[in-house]
């Protein structure tokens, strides 16, 4: 089983669980397919589109729930990341855990075993 990330403002997820679906973030509607990070990708993530941001969760799915939507793609520095060309399916979500704030400019993240 293959777990895949997403991190998002935590009210978007509530509206998300609320709606019974995950249409994406802003940068996601954008570019027309929802951006989720390998474990190895996270970190990386964390600091180039969510430093300084505050109230943020991170989303475990199961990549192989959601079949064909997924597509693996070339994207920062020639790695392949996932890329969902469908709404997040929340039976699909594995588990979701609240992300730290920054201390001095770091964030923790949370134990990634389901």
């Amino acid at each position: 089983m293959a777990t895949i990330y997403k991190i998002c403002e935590r009210a978007l997820w509530r509206a998300a669980e609320a709606d019974g679906q995950f249409l994406g973030t802003d940068a996601d509607e954008r570019d027309g397919f929802i951006h989720f990070s390998t474990a190895a990708q996270l970190p990386e993530t964390l600091a180039r589109h969510y430093a300084g941001k505050t109230d943020l969760v991170l989303i475990a799915v199961d990549a192989e729930v959601l079949g064909l939507t997924l597509v693996w793609e070339r994207s920062r520095g020639g790695e392949f990341f996932p890329h969902l060309y469908a709404p997040l399916p929340l039976p699909a979500v594995r588990w979701t855990r609240a992300l730290p704030d920054e201390v001095d400019g770091r964030r923790v993240l949370p134990e990634l075993e389901p």
